[in-house]
Parts: C-alpha cells; sequence; structure tokens
C-alpha cells in the first residue's frame, strides 16, 4: 500500500489578480521544474489544505494549488458576484499562462473532477493527462440523487431533520426551501439550515464514520453553505450533461478513473458513464472506498496513479 508523500511547504505563493474583486490564492511546491500538475479541490468552496501536495512526489512534480474563487484563502471569502464556473475555468487558464506552462496533469476529485474535464473540454490542447476521483457529472439526475430521491433513503431521519429546518413540504421543494434559509435575513435561521446542510453533506459523505458534533456555526459557515447553494441552484452554470455530450474531444488525453463502490455523494453510476465516454481511461473501482480521497486504499489508488502518471508523462 502507497502512502501520502511526507509533508512539504511551498516555494512561492501569490494571489492572481482575477479581475472585479476576486484575488484567487495560489501555491507552488515540489520540483519547479518538475512535471507541472494541478490540484483541483471540491465544493464548491471546500478550499485546498496541506495533505492535498502530498498525492505528488515532490521529486518528479510540480504541484500547484489553488483555491477557487472565494474558497479558502482567496479573497473576499464567500464572495458569490463574478462567481461562475466560467469564472473558475478561466483563473485555470491565467494561472497556467503567468506560470508559463504549456501543459499540465490535471487532478481533481468531485466538483474538482467536473473542472478537470470542463477545462479539457475547452483547453484540450493544454491538459497533458488527468486523474479523475469520485466523478460528478453535475446533471440534473445527480442533484436529484442528492437532494430529492436517492440517498435520503439511506439516511432517512437525517434527511427528515433537514426537511424540518429549512420548513420544506416536500423532497422537491428542498433546495429552494434551504436558499430562502440560507440567503434569508434572519441569521439564526440561516445557521441552523447551513449547519444541517453540512451535518447531511457529512452524513452522506462518510457515512459509518461521521461524528455528530457540536453546532459550529459562524458567518465565514453560512458563506461556505452559500456558495455550495449558488452553484447548485443555477445548475452548476452548464448545460445538462454538457460533459458526457462533450467527451468525444478528450479521447486523446491519457485519463485515470478512480471510484470509490460505496460512495454515495457521486453514485458509481457516475464514474462508470463517464468511462464509457471514454472508453480509453483507465478504470477503478475501489471495493471498501466511499466519497472521501482518505483510507488507506483510496490513498493507495490516487498516490499509485500519480507516481504511474509520472512515468508516463517524463
Amino acid at each position: 500500500m502507497k502512502a501520502l508523500y511526507p509533508e512539504i511547504s511551498p516555494f512561492h505563493t501569490f494571489f492572481l489578480e482575477a479581475g472585479g474583486v476576486h484575488q484567487v490564492y495560489v501555491e507552488q511546491s515540489g520540483n519547479p521544474a518538475g512535471i507541472p500538475v494541478i490540484f483541483l479541490h471540491g465544493g464548491p468552496c471546500s478550499g485546498t489544505k496541506p495533505d492535498h501536495r502530498r498525492f505528488f512526489d515532490p521529486e518528479r512534480y510540480h504541484i500547484i494549488l489553488l483555491d477557487q474563487r472565494g474558497c479558502g484563502q482567496s479573497k473576499p471569502f464567500g464572495e458569490l458576484t463574478g462567481n461562475t464556473t466560467q469564472d473558475l475555468l478561466a483563473d485555470m487558464e491565467r494561472i497556467r499562462q503567468q506560470l508559463r506552462i504549456e501543459q499540465w496533469l490535471l487532478f481533481g476529485g468531485s466538483w474538482g473532477g467536473t473542472l478537470a474535464l470542463l477545462y479539457a473540454q475547452q483547453f484540450p490542447q493544454r491538459v497533458s493527462a488527468m486523474i479523475l476521483r469520485g466523478v460528478f457529472l453535475a446533471r440534473q439526475a445527480d442533484m436529484h440523487w442528492f437532494l430529492q430521491e436517492g440517498v435520503s433513503r439511506i439516511y432517512p431521519e437525517r434527511w427528515q431533520a433537514l426537511l424540518d429546518v429549512v420548513q420544506a413540504q416536500a423532497n422537491d421543494q428542498v433546495l429552494s426551501s434551504l436558499c430562502d434559509a440560507v440567503f434569508g435575513s434572519d441569521q439564526h435561521v440561516a445557521e441552523q439550515a447551513a449547519w444541517q446542510w453540512q451535518v447531511w453533506g457529512g452524513q452522506v459523505a462518510l457515512g459509518a464514520d461521521f461524528v455528530l458534533g457540536e453546532p459550529l456555526i459562524d458567518e465565514s459557515a453560512v458563506k461556505q453553505v452559500q456558495m455550495e447553494l449558488h452553484y447548485a441552484r443555477n445548475g452548476y452554470f452548464i448545460a445538462e450533461n454538457q460533459i458526457l455530450q462533450n467527451c468525444a474531444m478528450l479521447q486523446h488525453i491519457p485519463t485515470m478513473i478512480i471510484h470509490g463502490q460505496n460512495d454515495l455523494t457521486c453514485p458509481l453510476e457516475a464514474g462508470w458513464r463517464l468511462h464509457q465516454a471514454l472508453p480509453q481511461a483507465e478504470y477503478s473501482v475501489l471495493p471498501n472506498s466511499g466519497h472521501v480521497a482518505k483510507g488507506e486504499e483510496m490513498v493507495d489508488a490516487l498516490v499509485d496513479a500519480a507516481d504511474r502518471m509520472a512515468k508516463l508523462l517524463a
């Protein structure tokens, strides 16, 4: 079993002036002369963490992390103006140009994998390869699974707690009711709704490993949830089934798809559909893994994928 590489610190950090009010945090670590790889975090609005550098051999990779607009250390936190999928893709391309990178490996999980696929479809000549975990295709079917009829049947008590706090009368009203609560003028209601939304997401992502703690909700937590809902209620700013319909242009890009069999946030059907659209991609189903990029099996698969891709791209 492969483990994460040892902890490292960035050799350079900066803020990308992204236009308007946005400043996007970017960091570089590893070998500046190595294979460029950009790590794309999930969410939206989760941000990067130091351990995200550790999927990559620092001797072989030039490791680039960014906090997407309004996320993590990017400024201003939680800002929704000028914050769309198209803006995030444009930021990635600005970073590539500023760092004078010809091509880079895209490494993304969940929403990060969504961005990787969309970027590759817009800039295929700039992508050397892709490693995608926990495929999220941002279709209505994916929203229906998570927010209406689907995983609500797996955790009915937790789902009912979310319905109750936003006073939704039916499953098809949850997203609009959540938005009314979290974007409303009553701060207490917004905090309670944000807390239950985070509990719901944590339960689905972590399953039996989820531990319900004391509510710890502040203004930044509400802003984080507002950003997640901002993207969700706008259909992630893409057309229905856009990703699968545009995979023909990606057939030449070396791709590895890794998906946990027990992923309830992004069920395996999405990974399988993507593999059907990209039949040349390597497709790995991990029998004991779920959604998050943790656990021996998942970490082994991701580190091994990066190691093997480094040999391919050398």
